[in-house]
């Protein structure tokens, strides 16, 4: 008896652990975001005939106590369209109204889309924050900015296809120097990643953009500007010359140049791989 909360695939299906499919096989009720969307995976990996209730944002306290009644003598499974419950999905108030009650709690290590983000981007991640979605109103996105531009590690925002340009227009007006990443549909079969600043990854999108896009924004420690002095730029440009003429890969210079005190690995990648893109 009692609640397990189970993460499912970001975009591949095949993206399950082997305790959540035993899961998911054994529990008798399976509470999901999207119905439609939990037979789809529970099909692609030979589970039929599974009872499913809907639970999602909207649902009621009435459904809370269904389902905490339902749990306190059966096992109940709750998953959401993609990734854990519970991080910008629902789960939430539901573990709480279950812990008030006594219900035991179960949740299993999976898929969060945000973690894999701020790994992906190469940033310092010491502290790692998640904001959720960007913030819409132009007052706030200039707080949640300064707020991000101030700390030493990442911060990470999801963002749907029709927010995304103006997302990335906010960010350039606030901070056009500072590194930005951006992943479009990951895990999926159209998945792009994208390094640079938000006026570079802006003419790199596709028109109009399409997919879930999560961003992550490079911390700049006491909001200060991270532009190179003009030796600096030469010296650092010397060097990735001399090391692309020695036959080292992008992914080489990068790391080595950090080494050496030149700055973080994320921007020498974007740096290095730019000047041999634009070299005569």
């Amino acid at each position: 008896m009692g609640l397990t909360l189970v993460p499912t695939p970001l975009g591949n299906l095949q993206d399950i652990t082997l305790r959540a499919l035993d899961t998911l096989r054994s529990c008798d009720l399976v509470a999901a975001e999207d119905t439609r969307v939990a037979r789809r995976l529970l099909s692609a990996h030979g589970i039929t005939g599974k009872a499913l209730v809907r639970f999602d944002e909207h649902s009621s306290q009435s459904n809370i106590d269904s389902l905490l009644a339902r749990a306190a003598s059966q096992a109940v499974a709750v998953i959401t369209d993609a990734g854990m419950p519970g991080i910008s999905d629902p789960g939430t108030a539901l573990v709480a109204a279950a812990r008030a009650s006594g219900i035991p709690i179960d949740v299993l290590p999976g898929p969060v889309a945000f973690v894999c983000a701020a790994v992906l981007s190469g940033f310092a991640l010491t502290p790692l924050l998640f904001d959720g979605f960007f913030p819409r109103a132009a007052a706030a996105q200039r707080r949640a900015l300064a707020l991000a531009l101030e700390r030493t590690g990442a911060t990470v925002w999801y963002e749907s296809p029709h927010r995304i340009v103006a997302t990335l227009g906010a960010i350039g007006r606030e901070a056009a120097d500072v590194q930005v990443f951006v992943v479009r549909e990951f895990t999926k079969k159209f998945e792009q990643q994208l390094l640079g600043t938000a006026a570079e990854i802006l003419a790199a999108l596709p028109a109009p953009p399409r997919g879930e896009f999560m961003v992550v924004l490079r911390g700049r420690p006491e909001g200060k500007a991270e532009s190179a002095s003009p030796q600096d730029d030469a010296t650092i440009d010397g060097r990735i010359d001399e090391l692309s003429a020695q036959g080292c890969s992008v992914a080489v210079i990068a790391k080595t140049l950090a080494r050496e005190g030149f700055g973080d690995r994320a921007t020498l990648y974007a740096r290095a791989t730019q000047r041999r893109e634009h070299r005569p």
